[in-house]
């Protein structure tokens, strides 16, 4: 038996965040939006180290860091300098990185 989607039901990613977390501007959906934003960073830079075939060690070497405090960036354990991501971004995964304020 098939059932019926109420389509009217149904809550959108940010509806869902507000409900568990509060609204924006709050500090536990503050914090939430700043981890995932953590998040995403790892992994962009595992992805790039990816598609550049390097190894954790190999970026690390290139860019003056150690193979473990990559993979704690990239496992979303560590909070990371500024000037530690543009090197592992320019000179690491040879890159360019850009920054926005909303």
């Amino acid at each position: 038996m098939k059932k019926e989607i109420d389509y009217y039901s149904i809550k959108s990613f940010d509806d869902l965040l507000d409900q568990k977390y509060g609204k924006n501007g709050q500090p536990e959906r503050d914090e939430w939006e700043q981890e995932y934003e953590a998040f995403k960073l790892g992994v962009i830079i595992y992805e790039l180290r990816k598609k550049r075939k390097l190894t954790q060690q190999q970026l690390a070497e290139k860019c003056g860091t150690t193979k473990s405090y990559i993979s704690r960036i990239e496992n979303d354990a560590s909070d990371i300098r500024l000037s530690t991501l543009m090197r592992i971004i320019n000179q690491g995964l040879g890159a360019r990185l850009h920054l926005s304020v909303e």
